[in-house]
Order: structure tokens, then sequence, then C-alpha cells
């Protein structure tokens, strides 16, 4: 009877940690981007902190509508940690992004993926905009194709950010 019983609570707990391990978020790949001024970042320089990684491209009407939400987004919660890298897509112009990126008055980061290095990192990212929220220790937690939902990612940077 107790061999069962120890048999069934170490069935139990390796069930339970196949299933947490299972449910964990993948890792953010680790690259390297270039921002339109030529500063070089990577995404474990910011490991501890929320990062949002939005791919976008100047001719993507939602897009365009996004940038005063991430704006928002990045005025909210920057001083609490969080970093915010747009990724204009290899068929941006980067004379279109830079444009674009002064005449938004982005704040946060932006950087070119000439070759779509990023796109092919992030799981071939083909569609803009697509959004990831990265936590601070580092794991996908949120991934979006189309027009991410602010209350969602509120909810995760208000977790990430308190104290």
């Amino acid at each position: 009877m107790i061999k069962k019983m120890v048999f069934f609570l170490l069935l139990t707990g390796l069930l339970s940690t196949l299933y947490w391990l299972s449910s964990e978020k993948q890792a953010a790949p680790n690259v390297t981007f270039t921002t339109i001024t030529g500063k070089k970042i990577t995404l474990t320089q910011f490991n501890g902190n929320p990062i949002i990684i939005n791919f976008w491209a100047t001719d993507c009407p939602s897009c365009i509508q996004e940038i005063p939400h991430l704006i928002d987004l990045y005025d909210q919660y920057h001083k609490k940690g969080l970093e915010i890298i747009a990724v204009a897509m290899y068929y941006a112009p980067p004379s279109h992004v830079v444009t674009m990126s002064k005449m938004k008055q982005i704040p946060y980061f932006v950087a070119l993926d000439l070759k779509a290095e990023h796109a092919k990192a992030f799981g071939r990212v083909q569609l803009t905009p697509t959004t990831f929220l990265i936590s601070p220790k580092g794991n996908i937690v949120y991934q979006v194709t189309g027009k991410f939902d602010i209350s969602e990612i509120t909810h995760y940077l208000d977790k990430f950010t308190q104290g």
C-alpha cells in the first residue's frame, strides 16, 4: 500500500513538473539590433526589464495607428523599466523609417531589419504589425499578429513593474 502511495506521489510530481515545463513561455532570441541612429542594442542588456518588440512598416496603416499607443505605453512604463524596440521590416526604406520616426516623435528605439534576420529570429515574422512582449526573465509572454490588445499588454506590464 505504501509503495503504491509513494509511486502515486512520484508520478503526480513528475506530471506536475512536465506540465509546468511545457507551459513555460518561449525564450526570446538573443539578437542585436541596430537603431536608426546607429546604436547597437541587445535584448540581454535589458534583462530584468519588460520589453516590447513591434515589427512594423511605414506603409502599414495598422502599424501607424499603433504608434500613439506604443508612445503612451512608453511614457507610462519606461520609468519603471519598460523598453520598446520598433523593428522596421526589411522592405521599409530606411529613409521612410527615419522620416516617420521623426514625424511621429517616437521616443523609443527604432531599429532596421535590412536582411530580415530579426524577423527570422522571432519565428519568421512576415506580417505587420506583429508584437511580442518579453518578460523581465527573457520569455515571450504575449505575441500577436495584427493590432495588439492594449489592456492585455497593460495587464502584463502592471504585473512586471510592481514594486
